[in-house]
């Protein structure tokens, strides 16, 4: 590629198209020697629960041809899940194993997939069941008798083909599960040191080192506590950050019951921040997304193992909206003074605005329309929890410690994965660090800290992202002064999809000349 392009001829996308092309290769090629470090079963994702979230969430059933193709992905689970076993054994053979801890949960999501009729007796019908059922009932191109054959048709392939599928998975895990070791990172797995160089640099798309991720932590946890003793002032308390992380995470007013009547009311004021913020959106920015968002509950299928809250992309065709899903399963996950920070990280100015706005970008190639790079899309949403401060949003105090909240839990993602995957950690070190320094509950740091485990430099991307993004508007005010136009420079973040941080640095320096001329 490179002896064939004429950069000098190219226009101006074409030259972001090649810059991040060349640099996604240069990654792929670095990365093929660590293709094996990876856990393709694990609590926070794996075919086992994106296979039932694809089929309820995703496939549509608009005629009796739709519904045919659903039953036969229903039976191409089997031969699917045959290569993600040939898969995981390939891995163990490499030395590449989860620690034991990643076995439970695992074999408990993938119990619940196959619970209920038509597999068991456990209570009422099983999701697919329910879900292929209930779409084909809606059909309006089939007579009663054609809809008894299909809903026919689904049962048998989930007695015949699922269920077999998911029991083989269930004794691979069992048998895995008995030599499983616990140590936690994954220097213990063959070249681990250099494969998690590799990770952070891949996920920061720097050229920071495990070491340096790790002082930059440190140092932004002692700056974050000191902007949450200035709350504490706020609001009148009395003690030290631990009494008041204690009070947060005890005191009944700052959670909803978990209770219909409370995942209700949560996911209606969910629903008026998302519109207080639409309703301004046109102060920030020009560009804004076609497609529509919506807030959902996390599926019982996949909330054991799920996230507080995350954002699923609407379809490019703008026949699925995007989602902004909250977990559910205990309101103490997703407290109340944490709710404004979070609806704009995960839909609107956050990823909602990001993903969607790249997915409706035209005269870019795909890989740029639907393609990712961690520090960028976690840096803009986490940027995105951030700047609506300077502008009037967090007028309570306790949502505006909960923006610190969640800002705090991201810089201590740099300290405790560094810790886990380079200074050796363990699990057990991980949720001391958060009890000492976080006001998490113990069902988040639970979660979180499996979550670094199995996804090692993932979390090191929020923050760095975050900062760089602000390091460059910072520097465009300074250099441009009175033209400085904030709505143009979020275009300009937004307008070339999620670029690694050094083009967009390169990008905001190019406009920044243009500008000045």
């Amino acid at each position: 590629l490179k002896r064939v392009i004429r950069f000098d001829l190219l226009d101006e996308q074409a030259r972001v198209s090649y810059r991040m092309f060349v640099k996604d290769a240069e990654r792929a090629i670095e990365g093929w020697r660590w293709r094996y470090h990876n856990y393709p079963l694990n609590q926070m994702s794996g075919t086992h629960a994106e296979v039932p979230a694809f089929l309820i969430n995703y496939h549509r059933v608009d005629s009796v041809d739709d519904a045919r193709a659903y039953v036969k992905r229903l039976h191409g689970i089997a031969p699917m899940f045959d290569q993600l076993i040939e898969n995981v054994k390939l891995r163990a053979d490499r030395g590449i194993v989860p620690p034991r801890f990643v076995f439970g949960l695992v074999i408990d999501s993938v119990r619940e997939v196959i619970r209920g009729e038509p597999f068991d007796r456990s209570g009422g019908k099983n999701v697919l069941l329910q879900d292929i059922e209930g779409k084909i009932a809606a059909l309006k191109d089939a007579d009663p008798v054609t809809k008894q054959r299909l809903q026919a048709e689904a049962r048998a392939a989930l007695t015949g083909s699922v269920k077999p599928a998911y029991e083989k998975l269930i004794a691979l895990l069992e048998a895995q599960q008995r030599t499983a070791t616990d140590d936690d990172g994954v220097w213990k797995l063959p070249e681990g040191e250099e494969f998690y160089a590799f990770a952070v640099r891949s996920s920061t798309t720097t050229k920071m080192t495990p070491g340096q991720v790790h002082e930059l932590g440190l140092s932004e946890v002692a700056r974050i506590h000191r902007d949450m003793h200035a709350i504490m002032a706020r609001v009148g308390f009395k003690g030290d950050l631990q009494a008041f992380f204690k009070y947060i995470r005890e005191d009944s007013q700052f959670y909803y019951p978990t209770t219909p009547e409370g995942k209700a009311a949560y996911m209606k004021r969910a629903t008026e921040i998302i519109d207080r913020m639409r309703a301004r959106l046109d102060e920030f920015f020009t560009t804004k997304p076609k497609a529509q968002l919506v807030v959902k509950p996390v599926e019982p299928f996949r909330e054991q193992g799920s996230a507080g809250a995350f954002y699923e992309q609407p379809a490019p065709d703008g026949s699925r909206p995007g989602a902004y899903y909250v977990n559910t399963i205990d309101m103490r996950g997703v407290p109340i003074f944490e709710m404004e920070t979070l609806a704009h990280h995960e839909a609107i100015p956050g990823h909602h605005m990001q993903i969607a706005i790249a997915q409706e970008l035209t005269g870019i190639p795909k890989f740029r329309k639907y393609g990712g790079n961690t520090a960028y899309v976690e840096g803009w949403a986490l940027y995105a929890e951030y700047f609506p401060k300077e502008f009037g949003f967090y007028e309570d105090p306790y949502q505006d410690f909960g923006r610190l909240y969640d800002e705090l839990l991201r810089a201590v993602r740099l300290v405790v994965d560094t810790g886990l995957h380079a200074k050796r950690w363990t699990r057990a070190q991980v949720m001391d660090y958060f009890r000492r320094n976080t006001p998490n509950p113990e069902r988040d740091i639970f979660t979180e800290t499996n979550r670094y485990i199995v996804w090692p430099g993932q979390a090191t991307a929020y923050k760095i992202g975050q900062l760089k993004i602000l390091e460059m508007r910072e520097l465009a005010k300074k250099e441009l002064g009175a033209r400085f136009d904030l709505r143009e420079f979020h275009d300009l973040v937004l307008k070339d999809g999620a670029v690694p941080l050094d083009i967009l640095e390169e990008n905001v320096r190019a406009w920044i000349g243009r500008k000045r001329g």
